[in-house]
């Protein structure tokens, strides 16, 4: 059986130990998979414009050119049911021919964890051939006149707004996050991405908000940088040992247990954290992985992995990708498949009271 602390110390020790043992995988003799003349559809789950949208945006064109026969890789975007709608749509109409990938996100690793009927895939069946973690940060209204930890009591003090996706989509993380600090957050649901969330707190709908890294990157940071948002913490990442570290995108912001004690004068600890670190884990290990559907050859499987060892390898990636995605190791082959594991197993402890908790939002 999978342990549980052994999956909580993966996030950043597993994947830097990956980045460390190399992540070329030898081509095989001969590829049997040609591209040549084909277009690939990268099914996203999201709407246009979220982190998930420009990580796949970002690896489309180098897969295109990396893959045997140069094929055009194009993004398609089938957002619904809190990611839910584009993974049965994979699991109910992809060929294993190589021609259709998906790309998961943690919006769709929670709601298999948690049992939610409206999952009809098995992560099981599909084949990894990437797995990219990444991070988070949580951020809000200049209106607030908050800017840290020093000022907790006036956040405390304030009525929060977030847009969220669905309790038991990503947003699982930072909804318990608010209720540990123990802030008055209102969740509005309906959201279809992350995009939706930020857009909300563009427009002053809301007031406080958490973006990934790819599209914090991208999108929110240069309104931080301009007074329009305050960044208050990242999640964080978890080194080898299983604890709670800074996000190296992120080095000069606090991770979320730092913060935390900064608010409360002692660190988060019982039930509750344990429970939020597991499911962090689970949620940002890999938070996001490409696929390929049950019944690929193992030759078209190769294929890719080949091709994101072309990739990741290239010279000019890691500038590229650090500016992208942010500063995290991807990993192909049998890391990859480590971290999926990590993506798609929680303790039964863990999840049982993360399931006792989601009541509140029935």
């Amino acid at each position: 059986m999978f342990h549980p602390h052994k999956m909580r110390a993966a996030l950043f020790g597993v994947a830097a130990a990956a980045a460390a043992a190399g992540l070329t995988v030898a081509a095989t003799a001969a590829q049997a998979a040609d591209f040549s003349g084909k277009t690939i559809e990268w099914i996203i789950p999201f709407k246009a414009g979220g982190g998930s949208d420009k990580w796949s945006r970002f690896y489309a064109p180098l897969l295109s050119d990396a893959l045997p026969g140069k094929p055009n890789v194009v993004v398609k975007n089938v957002p619904g049911g809190g990611s839910t709608q584009g993974a049965n749509l994979f699991t109910e109409q992809a060929k294993p021919d190589g021609l259709t990938i998906f790309g998961s996100s943690g919006s769709t690793q929670f709601p298999y964890l948690l049992d939610d009927p409206r999952v009809r895939y098995e992560y099981a069946d599909w084949n990894i051939v990437l797995g990219t973690p990444t991070g988070g940060v949580v951020y809000v209204s200049p209106k607030l006149g908050v800017n840290g930890a020093g000022d907790f009591k006036r956040l405390q003090s304030s009525r929060l707004v977030y847009g969220s996706q669905g309790a038991t989509s990503l947003d699982l993380i930072p909804l318990l996050a608010f209720d540990m600090l123990g802030v008055n957050v209102k969740a509005v649901f309906g959201m279809k991405g992350r995009k939706d969330g930020r857009l909300a707190f563009q427009r002053g709908e809301t007031t406080i908000d958490y973006q990934t890294t790819s599209s914090y990157l991208a999108n929110v940071k240069p309104e931080a940088d301009a007074g329009k948002a305050v960044a208050l913490f990242s999640w964080g990442a978890l080194d080898a040992g299983g604890d709670l570290v800074r996000d190296p995108t992120f080095p000069d912001l606090p991770h979320f247990a730092e913060f935390y004690e900064s608010a409360h004068g002692k660190p988060p600890a019982g039930p509750a954290f344990n429970a939020w670190k597991t499911f962090f884990a689970a949620g940002f290990s890999a938070q996001k992985m490409v696929f390929l559907p049950q019944g690929t050859s193992n030759d078209i499987i190769q294929t890719y992995s080949d091709a994101f060892a072309k990739v990741i390898n290239a010279p000019d990636f890691a500038d590229k990708s650090k500016k992208r995605l942010g500063v995290y190791p991807q990993a192909i082959g049998a890391q990859a498949e480590v971290l999926k594991k990590q993506a798609t197993t929680v303790d039964a402890a863990s999840k049982a009271w993360v399931q006792n908790w989601l009541k509140k939002f029935s």
